[in-house]
Formats: C-alpha cells, structure tokens, sequence
C-alpha cells in the first residue's frame, strides 16, 4: 500500500515509487515498535505516519551507511520520544491498584480523570511483512500484553533501550548512535531499566502457553459459556487465582468465585444477550463481543483479550471500547437474523485467527 502522504501528493516526484517500494515492507513492524513504546494502536499508526512523512522528506540524503529498516527504526524511535514527552504511560486496571476478591464491592465508578488506559494490539501487526530474519525473532511473544503493559512502568529512554536491545537485540553501540548518546550509556540506562522491569515483571512470567488446539477449544469454551450465560461454565474455565479487568474501570477482581458471581450479576444477563466473535490480540485469544440492543442488533461492546494456560484461563482484560473493534477488522454491529452466520464469515477458520503461532 502507497503512504498516504505519498498518495495525497499533487504531483509525484520520481522517487515515491522507488521510496513506497522500499520502505512499504517495513510498516507493520514499525507499527508493533510504535506500540511497544507508547501501548496505543491508535497513537501508533498516527507515529508510523508520521514516521513515514519525515522519512519521504529526508529520503534524498539517505547515504546507505545504516541499513533501511535500521534508518527507518531511527526516525520512528525519535517520533515516539518526542510523542512521550506529552504523555503519561498507560496502564492496565491492575497497574494502578490492588485487586478486590469482593464481587458485591465492585461499584464500577467513572475511572479517576487523567487516566488513558493501555490497548489490545491486532495479531497481524506479529507478523512483519518483511522477510528480515531479526524482524520475525523480535516479533515472537514481544506483544503480549502484559509485557506491553510493563514497558509502561519505564521512562521513555529506558523503555526505548530495552526495546532495541533486548527485543530487537541491536548492538550497544548502533542504540547509542540512534539516540545520540555513547555505549556506555546504553549499557547503563538498559541496566536500570532490567532491573525495573523485573520488579515490575508480568504475573504471567510462569505461564506456559498451551497448545494451540487447547487454546482454540478454552477459547470455543470461553464464548460459548457468555453466549448462553452460563456461569458455572465461565467458572470451571478459570484458574483459582485468575484475574478479570475491564477498561476503561479502575477496579479488577481476582479469584474464580469472585468473577463468577460478578459475571452472574453485572455481566451475562440472559441466554442470547451476548454474541461473541473470535479474533486475537497481542499473540492471545481474544473474543469481541457484541451486546443485545432494544433494535434487535447485536452492537460492539468488549474485546476479551485471554491470557491461556495449557489447563485454564489465567486472565482476562475485557477492553470495553467499542472504537477497538475496527482495528481488527471487525464489524460495529452484528444484525439479530445473522449473527451467528457473520461470526462464521469473519472468522472461518477460528483455529487460524485466534491461535497465532506460539512463541519458541
């Protein structure tokens, strides 16, 4: 596809097609770099855009002394920087506070002012379309959300050394030339920024993913107990221990009787209130899923991000944006008459849509 800012031009110089043939390959995985960084899908098509604007502008004196993608991950780590400096990090529900095993006491009040919450990632944006070997390594479980969320906790400069170095494992010195900084000052920052990851590491650290038939069938299993409203079948899904957030609330629940009675009482209402689609996100099974409205259509409501086990749902984060939905290619509503037949269109082969590769 042409960069926009290519197609929106006047008059094409004679070096937007050679520029779109070379650096068109690259966008999908500056758009996970982009996301990596700031943990907005939104935020980072706007910075790939705009990595690719300046990138055009300044494509004439490109010298070849860096390689492409490396020049191209330059101009979008100094986009993101600059967007940082704006923003504050976005977060999780369980980011900001402690948990409540109290279904009663979830009064899912306004979220606290000031608070933009992190996003699900498309399960495409996993998959560069460049052929580059380093490319595809870097992309393997470096989406998951709750990585996502930990890059977070880290200040902008920290967060962008530890992804160069340690997700896209680019040597000290070509991070140090990026940033303008020296070697040894990378070595230095990446140092802290390890050790404030660890203390902030992802609870699913200990998690082994299943395989991907058991994750297609916990998955099956997962929307099928919201579509009939079927409480005890939600339950035997999830670890004792598991976790349920839901976005753009500040509160979160742990433990399996807790969300159960809370899906039973805010939730799940009547058999057919809910329809749900799968999908993935961040390398995970997800569902979106589409409420019941009073003209009969199933609207969008939720999209369930699951973070699976081999024998259980450890975790669930249920998104409720709405807006989410067309970054997936999904459908605003789903018509009453056909809501199981536009489920099956979008999603023809679940096993293939909501089981990305596992990492190795």
């Amino acid at each position: 596809m042409t960069p926009t800012h290519v197609q929106n031009r006047e008059a094409a110089t004679p070096d937007d097609g050679e520029f779109a043939a070379r650096t068109e390959p690259f966008r999908r995985e500056l758009l996970a770099h982009c996301y990596r960084m700031l943990g907005s899908v939104d935020e980072a098509e706007d910075l790939v855009q705009e990595t690719y604007l300046r990138a055009w502008r300044s494509y004439g004196g490109f010298e070849g002394r860096s390689s492409l993608r490396s020049w191209l991950y330059r101009i979008a780590t100094n986009v993101c920087l600059t967007a940082l400096e704006r923003r504050d990090r976005r977060p999780l529900p369980s980011g900001l506070g402690d948990p409540t095993e109290d279904a009663a006491g979830v009064s899912l009040e306004p979220v606290r002012d000031g608070v933009t919450w992190l996003q699900p990632a498309p399960d495409e944006w996993r998959s560069p379309l460049t052929a580059d070997p380093a490319a595809v390594t870097s992309m393997r479980g470096s989406l998951r959300l709750a990585l996502v969320a930990a890059f977070q906790h880290l200040l902008p400069r920290q967060r962008a050394v530890l992804i160069l170095r340690d997700v896209l494992d680019w040597p000290a010195a070509d991070v140090a030339d990026m940033l303008g900084t020296t070697t040894t000052a990378v070595k230095s920052t990446l140092q802290r920024a390890r050790a404030q990851l660890n203390a902030v590491s992802p609870a699913e650290d200990g998690i082994v993913e299943p395989p991907r038939t058991d994750t297609r069938e916990l998955l099956e299993r997962y929307m099928k107990a919201f579509e009939n409203a079927d409480v005890d079948g939600l339950t035997r899904l999830l670890r004792k221990e598991a976790t349920f957030e839901m976005p753009p609330f500040s509160e979160w629940l742990v433990g399996r009787d807790a969300i159960g009675r809370f899906a039973a009482a805010r939730i799940l209402g009547s058999p057919g209130t809910v329809r749900m689609v799968a999908t993935a996100a961040n390398g995970q099974p997800a569902a979106a899923a589409y409420r019941l409205a009073d003209d009969g259509a199933y609207r969008a409501h939720a999209l369930h991000v699951l973070t699976a086990t081999p024998t259980a749902i450890a975790g669930v984060v249920a998104f409720l944006e709405p807006g989410l939905f067309a970054h997936f290619g999904l459908p605003p509503r789903l018509p009453s008459a056909s809501a199981s037949a536009l489920a099956a269109a979008a999603n023809p082969e679940p096993s293939a849509v909501a089981n990305p590769e596992p990492s190795r």
